[in-house]
């Protein structure tokens, strides 16, 4: 508010010389008061307010930008040299007060006024103007040309020219002072247009260019009408106007300063033409009878100069136009491009692909598509990482345009590919397909390969029917081993439409809690007590029945259910093992164990899950057992962050299905397992003995070997699948301590899991 009032202040101040000088005015015009040589006080008086403004805004805002204090020290020269220019004027007239009305502005005082105007140019020129390209700077400038030659030719006409042909002339001195300001509002008034919302208001620019013009343009006009008797109102009233005008430009400074800048209107866009406009005002008194002078012929010089420019500029606006139209034409025909197109690998995406197709349906020959699924691609990405298997995907790319020949090859997204194929052999094709990708291919040289499906549009068929029979076949072909492809035929569907619906089924089974978790125990070999339990699920059908988890385990896995599934049954196990602590003391159970998928080790919030799980519950970390499979450890940098981390927290880790994958021992190595489970298939017949010792050691040698290696490494065992007590008694021998299967117990309840172990704890103790 400060900086407001002090712009005021100064405002107020001018604005009252000023009125002063023109109530004097009008007290010595009309009544003869006063000597003349007073009307020359009033400009030198305003201009020091003027200055002492201007060194108030450069005090007050010491964090100006260096634009903004460099045009405004500009100025205040020029209100310190004007003001003593005027001054000098004014003492010389008090001098010399008889001649007041003939005498000249002494040369000093002209020179001190004329550097104050050309400081002011100097301090414009050195603002900048909006950033722009080549292009656009050389636009601006012809544009500003055009229109600093319009407005000068008629300020020239209308102005300065008529005050050299007067009848009674006003000084050389005066007239080039007329001149400087002129040439001050037109170079303000063309450049203000295209200066950004820099450091310098814009708004203050305009006053100043005023501050120049409009005292000039009055005294030419005075000059020319009333001659030497117009000196006494040009100095009383017009010229103090200037200072006022300056401390109106002060004051929008401290405006801006203060972050109350006025939005910005484009006016450099029209300004050209009404420089046109314009410059055509004298053409139009020629014609309308003006006599053709000297002035007039430099309008007309003008004019033409301004003419060649426009065509110019029209002509540079020419090209950036076809340049713009160009780039248009490029930008619509990429943008076309990449709407029917894969940005990854450039191939054809699923929109061209069904105008493709459906344009091939509407014409009279064959028509084929083939599905193509890259098998097991998710394992390049998992553990070669994203890159490589992007890489992957542009050399697939590369195959198929090289082997599909005059077919439409498509990404239809992720990891699946479609050939739209008119006329040829589908399944020839098909057959290349796999061929060409038995061989490693990218830079990365990988081996991948591919399940296809085929088919044939039938007459009437549509887009989606096709679609829908493709990935019947290529489904079918997953099925049936992967690494080949298989034509559709009628009622492939079935069993496909029947496997998908189960997963839709899951969906709803969990939403209504239909899935149930049994525990089988884990049993001492030596006494047949309970040590602890395998968590199962179990879905409880609302029209099936029960279904085992052999069913629909695998529409879990791949519809990505298995991780709310396995959330399920990882807090339902925590629970019960915590509640079984609780009610039978911390020695009935040792462990309670879940199976995990390679899915769930690969969602980044599994490990969370698990300690939130543990914490909700209570169950001590040790006492829980996580079963993965040799296939799930294999699956990346992923799973294996996620078991570490499990390791770490105290967490015991179980090898399931041990010695049925190819990496069994230098996975015992790598992983961090605490258990060994022992396979079913290296139980069934362990016990037979059929007299001949060295089949029966066959028999045995992989469940001996495990145990051995085992108890080098210092892991637990457990054996699986135990059907007989011959079975018990060979793993026995063997030196198997644990075992879990249908002869020690079936999957049972959370109830008949309480009743065994409230049996155990009736009955005697016994040793370890």
């Amino acid at each position: 508010m400060e900086q407001g009032g002090a712009g005021r202040r100064h405002v107020g101040a001018t604005a009252a010389v000023a009125l002063l000088g023109t109530v004097w005015c009008v007290g010595f015009l009309g009544f003869g008061v006063g000597a003349e040589a007073v009307a020359y006080v009033f400009v030198p008086v305003g201009g020091g307010l003027a200055a002492a403004a201007v060194l108030d805004l450069l005090r007050r805002h010491p964090g100006l930008e260096p634009v903004a204090r460099r045009f405004w020290r500009a100025v205040l020269v020029a209100a310190v040299t004007l003001t003593l220019g005027y001054t000098w004027l004014a003492v010389d007239m008090f001098t010399h007060a008889d001649e007041v009305r003939t005498r000249s502005m002494p040369a000093p005082a002209a020179a001190l006024a004329a550097i104050g105007f050309l400081s002011v140019i100097y301090g414009l020129a050195r603002v900048p103007v909006a950033p722009a390209g080549r292009a656009e700077r050389w636009r601006m400038a012809l544009d500003r040309m055009i229109a600093f030659l319009g407005c000068a030719a008629v300020l020239w006409y209308l102005g300065l020219a008529p005050m050299l042909s007067a009848r009674e002339p006003w000084s050389p001195q005066a007239t080039v002072l007329v001149g400087l300001a002129l040439l001050l509002t037109v170079g303000a008034a063309t450049k203000v247009s295209y200066i950004a919302d820099g450091p310098v208001d814009r708004v203050a620019i305009r006053f100043i260019a005023a501050a120049a013009g409009i005292p000039a343009g009055a005294d030419a006009v005075l000059a020319v009408q009333f001659g030497l008797l117009a000196s006494v109102p040009a100095q009383a009233v017009v010229m103090p106007l200037c200072p006022l005008l300056v401390t109106l430009g002060v004051a929008a400074q401290h405006r801006a300063e203060r972050g109350l800048r006025r939005e910005r209107v484009r006016t450099g866009v029209l300004l050209p033409y009404l420089a046109m406009i314009l410059v055509d005002v004298p053409l139009i008194a020629i014609a309308f009878g003006a006599p053709l002078r000297a002035p007039v012929r430099v309008v007309l010089i003008a004019a033409v100069v301004v003419t060649a420019l426009v065509m110019v500029r029209q002509y540079l606006a020419y090209r950036e136009n076809a340049r713009l139209l160009r780039e248009a034409q490029l930008q619509e025909e990429r943008l076309q491009y990449e709407v029917g197109h894969d940005g990854l690998t450039g191939l054809a995406n699923r929109a061209l692909f069904r105008e493709r197709l459906t344009t091939a349906l509407t014409g009279p020959g064959p028509v084929s598509v083939l599905l193509i699924d890259l098998d097991d691609f998710k394992t390049v990405n998992d553990l070669l990482g994203h890159g490589v298997g992007d890489r992957l995907l542009i050399s697939v790319a590369r195959l198929l345009r090289a082997e599909t020949g005059d077919g439409l090859p498509v990404r239809v997204g992720g990891d699946e590919f479609a050939v739209v194929l008119t006329g040829g052999d589908p399944e020839e094709l098909a057959a290349r397909l796999l061929r060409a990708l038995s061989r490693p291919i990218s830079e990365h040289r990988l081996l991948v390969q591919a399940s296809i499906g085929i088919a044939s549009a039938a007459p009437g068929a549509t887009v989606d029917s096709v679609l829908r029979d493709a990935d019947v076949a290529m489904y079918t072909a997953k099925q049936q081993g992967k690494a080949g492809f298989v034509r559709y035929a009628e009622g492939m569907g079935e069993p496909v439409l029947a496997h998908m619906q189960l997963g839709g089924e899951l969906r709803r089974a969990l939403d209504n809690d239909e899935f149930r978790v049994v525990y089988q125990p884990i049993m001492r070999l030596g006494d047949n007590r309970l040590v602890g339990v395998e968590a199962l699920v179990r879905w409880h059908h609302p029209a099936r029945g029960v279904v085992g988890p052999a069913e629909f385990i695998p529409a879990a896995e791949r519809t990505g259910l298995i991780v709310p599934l396995g959330r399920f049954v990882l807090r339902e196990t925590c629970r019960q093992a915590a509640a079984w602590l609780a009610e039978f003391g911390p020695d009935a159970l040792r462990e309670a164990g879940l199976n995990v998928s390679a899915r769930q080790l690969h969602d980044p919030d599994f490990v969370a899950e698990v300690a939130g799980a543990l914490a909700d519950s209570g169950l001590p970390c040790e006492r829980l057992v996580l079963e993965v499979t040799e296939s799930a450890v294999l699956r990346g940098q992923q799973v294996s962050r996620a078991l570490y981390e499990l390791d770490r927290m105290g967490i015991r880790l179980a090898l399931d299905d041990f010695g049925t994958g190819e990496s069994s021992l230098s996975l015992l190595r790598a992983f961090p397992a605490a258990i060994v489970k022992l396979d079913k298939s290296f139980v069934d017949g362990i016990e037979i003995d059929d007299g001949h010792p060295g089949a029966a050691d066959a028999r045995q040698a992989v469940a001996r070997a495990v145990i051995q290696l085992a108890h080098a490494l210092k892991l637990d065992t457990v054996a699986e699948g135990i059907e007989s007590p011959e079975q018990v008694a060979t793993l026995r021998e063997l030196g198997y301590t644990l075992g879990q299967g249908y002869h020690l117990a079936q999957p049972m309840t959370a109830d008949g899991v309480s009743r065994l172990l409230a049996r155990q704890a009736a009955a005697a103790p016994v040793g370890p």
